[in-house]
């Protein structure tokens, strides 16, 4: 079963062992604050200069990179939506998110990526409903591809993480 290939973890990205992370990038893919900022600065100048060369990404898709200076070999930038209430088809570019960063994943032979819990953050996309995207998103995908082979929700507070472990539990029946 696809749900039985995802994991909730709770950590910091940057340090994970994995093929590739997510990042919950902005438009211009050259660095911000929360996960963004942490991810460049542990992956050293070379994310960004590559980053310069990719041209911006447009909410709701994703562009990847070499991982540099991180454990992890790719760096997936995915662009989250900034939640303006719900009305303006926030939950779709969410969606959107996932499924790019998953066919990226699959792609490039990923056997395991990390995502954040994207646009939950300065972009304040309500936790427990993007948990839910989340997880719809990586189970439909890995139910019909077997690369990525697993897949980390990865939150930065236990608190968080609960968000995405009744996701899961829910899409488990």
């Amino acid at each position: 079963m696809a749900e039985q290939r995802i994991k909730v973890v709770v950590g910091d990205i940057t340090t994970l062992a994995v093929d590739g992370i997510v990042n919950a990038a902005n438009e211009s893919l050259l660095g911000g604050g929360g996960v963004d900022g942490a991810i460049h600065r542990a992956a050293g100048p070379g994310l960004l200069e590559e980053c310069r060369a990719l041209g911006g990404c447009a909410a709701g898709s994703a562009k990847i990179t070499a991982g540099h200076d991180l454990a992890a070999r790719y760096v997936i930038h995915a662009v989250g939506p900034i939640w303006e209430g719900g009305d303006d088809g926030e939950a779709e570019l969410l969606a959107g998110c996932y499924r790019t960063a998953l066919e990226l994943a699959r792609d490039h032979d990923l056997e395991t990526i990390a995502f954040p819990a994207i646009s939950t953050g300065v972009y304040g996309f309500p936790k427990r409903a993007a948990a839910e995207i989340a997880v719809a998103q990586c189970v439909a995908f890995l139910a019909r591809s077997d690369r990525p082979a697993r897949v980390l929700l990865c939150f930065f507070s236990e608190a968080d993480a609960e968000f995405g472990r009744e996701a899961l539990a829910r899409s488990r029946g």
